[in-house]
């Protein structure tokens, strides 16, 4: 697809995957632009629904009518929204925040919406596809629940989901082959992923997030029996790359041995001074800095490895761990301004003082 929309939205429905034509539902009829009674004017008069939205992605999507910015999307621009949106979702449960969760949910739909939209204009499949696809699929990865009598009394028996994937698998391949013959790839550069998966690991999507990508490709690897055999020699692995990153990384420290050990303001402030920023250099050349790099992603890597041994969702730790740092800080900051100072201005000894007292309220349940 190029980055301009292709022809007008009613033209560009007309090749669209057979099932969006044949679904006689409002959801199928609704994924088409062509008619819709939603109007500007009529807000606040009825609750609005899918189908709304959908009118107002394609109204959004229309040349010369829609919207500039909508206009110039493409897949590849919308995609980071996508990501985004759905850590949104993922914060406001966090925070048990229902309100934020609605609008949250309304905005990972509408990134939903506007893919679908795009991918109806490229002549691929509309949105009553997309809901389609995705409900075939949970009926059929159930069939201990939607499956005959039969199935149904069997339960989930080992090896089904397996089987299941197996078939979904050539059943994708299949898809690919024929949207690509009708020219509907989601981008040009997407032609290379046409053809069945050649490797284990190719259908692990390299936009995932880095320490969850790491966890599938180690559990993909754990399948066919390359893994370690327990926990111990994770940690013995562990243990190796901080070794090997310590060795190459602290020669190149510029602040050698301060920073921890100053406790004096004057001094802490001095080496505060000195210190490169997170993204000036460390004081080394560039293939130290390679090397640095890649012994810490060597590191990260066998982290993740230790966290799915021990069946922890690291994205999960690191956020409670950074929700922790947050809270002791902002008590950091409370307790410097109730005594009339700022952090600015206290030592890192009177910082890590309160910094104990906060992490000794938790313990009582202050």
């Amino acid at each position: 697809m190029t980055d301009s929309p292709q022809g007008a939205p009613k033209a560009a429905s007309e090749p669209v995957r057979e099932t969006a034509r044949e679904t006689g539902s409002a959801m199928g009829s609704a994924s088409r632009p062509a008619s819709t009674d939603f109007t500007v004017e009529g807000r606040g008069e009825r609750p609005y629904a899918l189908g709304d939205l959908l009118a107002v992605m394609a109204a959004l999507r229309t040349p010369a009518t829609g919207c500039p910015w909508d206009l110039e999307q493409t897949f590849r621009t919308i995609a980071p929204y996508t990501i985004e949106e759905a850590y949104e979702v993922a914060d406001a449960i966090e925070r048990g925040d229902m309100a934020d969760l609605e609008e949250e949910l309304g905005d990972l739909l509408l990134q939903v919406v506007y893919h679908a939209r795009m991918a109806e204009e490229a002549g691929a499949f509309a949105f009553a596809d997309v809901a389609d696809t995705v409900t075939r699929k949970m009926i059929r990865r159930h069939p201990h629940v939607f499956g005959t009598p039969e199935e149904r009394a069997a339960g989930a028996e080992p090896g089904f989901w397996s089987r299941i994937k197996a078939a979904e698998k050539a059943e994708k391949a299949a898809l690919r082959a024929r949207l690509a013959a009708s020219g509907g790839a989601a981008d040009d550069a997407d032609g290379a992923h046409a053809g069945p998966p050649a490797s284990l690991l190719d259908d692990v999507p390299a936009a995932m997030p880095a320490l969850v990508r790491a966890i599938k490709l180690q559990d993909k690897a754990a399948k066919v029996g390359f893994d370690w055999p327990s926990l111990a020699p994770v940690f013995d692995k562990m243990r190796e790359e901080l070794a090997e990153l310590a060795e190459v990384a602290l020669p190149h420290d510029p602040r050698g041995s301060t920073g921890a050990a100053t406790r004096d303001a004057a001094s802490q402030n001095s080496a505060i001074t000195a210190s490169p920023s997170p993204r000036e250099d460390f004081g080394e050349p560039a293939a130290s800095r390679a090397e640095i790099e890649e012994e810490f992603g060597d590191l990260l890597f066998v982290m993740a490895n230790v966290a799915r041994h021990l069946r922890i969702d690291p994205e999960a730790s690191l956020r409670a761990a950074n929700q922790k740092f947050t809270r002791r800080f902002h008590h950091i900051e409370r307790r410097l301004a109730e005594m009339g100072q700022t952090p600015e201005k206290s030592t890192l000894a009177e910082m890590d003082a309160l910094w104990d007292e906060a992490k000794d309220g938790e313990r009582k349940g202050e």
